[in-house]
Order: C-alpha cells, then structure tokens, then sequence
C-alpha cells in the first residue's frame, strides 16, 4: 500500500522561517546575452514561491491568572506570517539558506529577510477598485 506523499510533507519548518521553492532563472539578459550559471543565483534580491511556512514568532505564556476556574494555557502560542503557500515572495538573498532534498532545490528565508509578498487572491480585486 503505497500513498503518494508530497516531499515536502516530510519538511517541519521551524519558528518564523518560510520554505521557498526558487523560481525559475532566466539564462539570458532582455537584450539576448547568455549569462553564465551561477550569475543570476549570486544576484542580492532572489524570488521564488512559498512551500511551506513555520508557525510564527513564539510568544511566552499569559501571565499567571489569580482565577482559579479559567483554564491554563500550556500549549505554545505563535503570532502567524504573512506569508502563506502559493505566495510568490521577494526576498533577501544573504539571509537565505540554499538546501537540495532528493535532487531538487529549496531556500529557507527568515521572514525578516522578505521584502515583498505577491499573492494571486480574487479578493485582491476588491481593493484594487
């Protein structure tokens, strides 16, 4: 019994990092030349669309309540990204962590290191009007 499990099922992305699948580089400048591999990778600013995002900024508990009947917190709590899956995120390239997982490659960026997050969202019209 065989299940198709995505690969990146596996990952358990951490804190308020964001998984991010590269895009695709383009091997040559708008005016025809071919640039060699590595150029663009080597580029401050990269792109790519997001994978899989971890739960957030952890915060400490709530203070110690003097109510006895309200029931304690003991799970850990997160403030959410901005980021969701399917984003196509602009982001920092120092920041990032280039790893390669079964022949194919993935960049694990802080989310301080995102400067733009470009979401296909129908609600996105709405504003836009």
């Amino acid at each position: 019994m065989t299940q198709n499990v995505n690969i990146t099922d596996k990952f358990v992305v951490v804190g308020d990092r964001v998984l991010i699948k590269p895009k695709s580089l383009d091997d040559r400048t708008k005016s025809g030349i071919y640039l060699p591999p590595g150029v663009q990778e080597k580029e401050k600013i990269q792109s790519g669309y997001v994978i899989k995002t971890g739960p957030g900024y952890p915060i400490g508990p709530p203070p110690e309540s003097d109510e006895p009947w309200k029931e304690r917190v003991t799970a850990a709590q997160y403030i959410p990204l901005q980021a969701k899956v399917g984003d196509l995120a602009i982001f920092i390239q120092n920041s990032s962590y280039e790893i390669e997982y079964e022949e194919e490659r993935y960049i694990i960026v802080p989310n301080s290191a995102i400067l733009l997050l470009i979401r296909e969202d129908d609600d996105l019209d709405y504003y836009l009007k």
